[in-house]
């Protein structure tokens, strides 16, 4: 880039830079009209220097905070050291990585990728690999029970498998082998167990659904049937997982420990795209040589970050800082008294303000707490997120909230 060319840029609006981005990027997500340039912490900054709370967390990737210094000391130090070597050989962060995570998600053998559904569609192969092998279903049969409004990533297997109709438009035909119930339904479960199913995969909260929450007992219930019907249980946890909601994973509320856990988000430490799947020996142990890869997955950078985010998350106590004032904020946001609110969902730092349609929309919500220094991100059309970095404090969650009450006076006034 010329001097020139570097100093034009530097000096285009926000506004100027989104329109210019337009014309070389393809368009997949609707991002609010915000260029961030820089973070810290809580807290972001646009292009103009004005401040946001990040009531987002990148959909919990920035779980410890935007720029923790010390996962930002980890990954420069390693950087300098060695960063990438794929798995044709040995490196001297994998084992420790794995060792860790193994130990924190109480499990086995773990396989480390790259960004979540990867790691989602690593747990489909461990989870027929299984069924063929150990259940015995014959070959090319196997089936894996899914939930209604899941979201487990976008490559062309998961999107089959997707209850929303534009996730799937223009791209089949679709991989077989799975069969949709409702969520937060273990008779519907029940019922769709065949000889054939080698697994049932869930998220046991459902984010991008608009942080839906089963109830008390699903998690245990859905365990003792998988139990009882020889299947395994996978849990999607990548959002959900390394604190989010209040414990370090979402099955430790209920003590309903799965067979697989697939993980991702969160334990890249808000600056690599880190994933894996941990499992139990008998699953993840039927592995070997040739039956999976990635070139950059476990690599010793990203090793080095996710044993650091491990490390940051317990260390720091985030995740009973998540459980704590997670639960005050929920407290806060169901007591908010607004005819435009349908209802109030949520666990630890993960909470779902779902509007009355047609009263107003969540995208009008999130760009008048943008205009206040609040980012956020509407799903669903209804429903606002609410997910910060899980080092937030007390303060700046009242300043949040009293910002989002402001927000909705406005609304209700007109």
């Amino acid at each position: 880039m010329t001097s020139n060319t570097a100093q034009k840029q530097s000096v285009l609006s926000s506004k100027e830079a989104i329109e210019r981005e337009s014309h070389f990027v393809a368009a997949n997500y609707k991002p609010l009209p915000v260029l961030l340039n820089r973070a810290e912490g809580v807290y972001a900054w646009d292009l103009e220097g004005n401040k946001y709370l990040d009531m987002m967390s990148a959909y919990s990737a920035v779980s410890c905070g935007h720029s923790h210094p010390r996962i930002i000391k980890v990954l420069t130090e390693q950087a300098k050291t060695l960063a990438m070597t794929s798995r044709a050989y040995h490196s001297n962060t994998l084992g420790p990585f794995m060792e860790k995570l193994c130990r924190v998600a109480e499990m086995d053998l773990a396989l480390p990728m790259n960004t979540g559904a990867e790691a989602v569609e690593t747990a489909i192969k461990a989870a027929r690999q299984w069924g063929y092998m150990v259940k015995k279903i014959p070959d090319n049969k196997a089936e894996i029970i899914v939930a209604n409004g899941n979201f487990h990533g976008r490559t062309t297997t998961i999107i089959g498998f997707s209850s929303e109709a534009d996730y799937r438009k223009n791209f089949g035909p679709f991989t077989p082998g799975f069969v949709s119930v409702p969520f937060d339904d273990i008779k519907a479960i029940e019922a769709a167990i065949t000889p054939n199913t080698c697994a049932v995969m869930f998220e046991p909260i459902q984010g991008e659904a608009g942080i839906k929450v089963p109830h008390d007992g699903f998690l245990s219930q859905m365990r003792k049937l998988c139990t009882e019907k020889n299947v395994l249980m996978v849990m999607d946890e990548v959002q959900s997982g390394l604190g989010r909601t209040g414990k370090m994973f979402a099955w430790q509320h209920e003590n309903a420990k799965p067979d697989l856990l697939i993980l991702g988000k969160a334990l890249g430490g808000g600056v690599l795209p880190v994933s894996a799947v941990v499992g139990t020996k008998e699953v993840m142990g039927l592995f070997v040589p040739g039956s999976h890869g990635s070139t950059f997955g476990g690599n010793p950078l990203a090793c080095a970050v996710g044993l650091e985010a491990l490390n940051v998350l317990i260390e720091e106590n985030m995740v009973e800082n998540s459980a704590k004032l997670g639960a005050y904020m929920l407290e806060q946001m169901k007591g908010i008294n607004s005819p435009l609110i349908r209802e109030v969902r949520g666990k630890g730092l993960w909470i779902g303000v779902d509007f009355e349609p047609g009263k107003v929309s969540a995208r009008t919500v999130c760009e008048r707490m943008m205009a206040r220094g609040i980012l956020s991100k509407e799903t669903h059309e209804t429903v606002v997120r609410f997910a910060p970095p899980l080092i937030i404090s007390k303060e700046q969650i009242d300043w949040a909230l009293g910002q989002f009450r402001e927000v909705l006076r406005e609304i209700e006034a007109g």
